[in-house]
């Protein structure tokens, strides 16, 4: 796409973002900073900030806890013995096509 195919517009709004210069002709961006070792979090203040936020999570009680992994244990048997009985129906009905 040239320059020629932008609207007045467009090309306002590319001189407004620096991509073009006063004469309307394509500028150059300019190169990203670089990041300085000060930016950058050490590991020491790294576990603190974790530390403080695992604080502020609300974790569940033991009663709740355990109601929830016997809910999710008998979800799994459910699902798990109703693939079964699915999966011994179509191979006996299968057995039956093929014999």
């Amino acid at each position: 796409m040239s320059l020629d195919d932008l609207n007045r517009e467009q090309k306002r709004s590319l001189k407004r973002q620096g991509a073009l210069n006063a004469q309307g002709q394509p500028t150059r961006a300019p190169a990203p900073a670089k990041r300085t070792k000060e930016a950058r979090t050490g590991p020491v203040q790294y576990l603190r900030e974790v530390r403080d936020e695992m604080r502020k999570v609300a974790w569940p009680k033991w009663p709740e806890v355990r109601r929830f992994s016997i809910i999710v244990l008998v979800t799994v048997i459910i699902y798990t013995a109703y693939v079964f009985g699915l999966d011994s129906l179509f191979g006996v009905l299968s057995g039956w096509l093929y014999d």
